[in-house]
């Protein structure tokens, strides 16, 4: 029930008043009977699927959550770390706790969410929207149209899905984008 209960409120908090009870229900009762969640408007789309996020499609752009230390030994952090290098170049950007920085891997970006100070914190859901709405002016910047990221902050640092995706609602709804969220299944 207690999950029923976010649903309404996320799906009331993001559609306008003009959407009668009856399909906020209907809405409901259809996002229950899917494996992954769904949310969209004529130009937004989120969904969840299961797979690797590194092997989402090359015109998609990645994002996760870093510290502003730029440490990142574990989770999908040190992955990311791993395949795309370039920490010195990171740590050149100087971003604070709020902000993004920004890798260009071919025809895509990679941004790191800089959501705490150390990477032994953990991030809040202020900070949070601070580094979603960052990356937000850089994609509109830069007509980036499609994101592929993992359930970001949820993993190490903790943060309760629900309310991230809540956050990337409040965030993207009205832009012209489709945000894959891959949740990894090991085999």
């Amino acid at each position: 029930m207690l999950i029923l209960n976010n649903l309404r409120f996320s799906v009331a908090r993001y559609f306008t008043n003009s959407i009668t009870s009856t399909n906020t229900e209907l809405f409901i009762k259809n996002l229950s009977t899917h494996q992954s969640r769904k949310m969209s408007s004529e130009k937004y789309k989120l969904s969840e699927i299961e797979g690797d996020l590194f092997n989402a499609p090359k015109t998609y752009s990645l994002a996760h959550c870093v510290a502003a230390d730029l440490g990142m030994g574990a989770g999908i952090a040190a992955k990311f770390k791993q395949i795309y290098g370039q920490v010195a170049a990171l740590r050149a950007q100087k971003i604070g706790t709020g902000g993004v920085a920004v890798l260009k891997d071919d025809q895509r970006f990679i941004y790191y969410l800089v959501t705490k100070d150390e990477s032994w914190q953990k991030p809040t859901y202020d900070n949070l929207r601070l580094s979603l709405k960052a990356m937000q002016q850089h994609m509109l910047s830069n007509s980036v149209q499609k994101l592929a990221i993992p359930r970001i902050g949820c993993g190490i640092d903790g943060l309760e899905w629900d309310k991230v995706c809540a956050e990337i609602n409040e965030v993207f709804y009205n832009d012209n984008v489709d945000i894959v969220v891959y949740n990894f299944v090991p085999k």
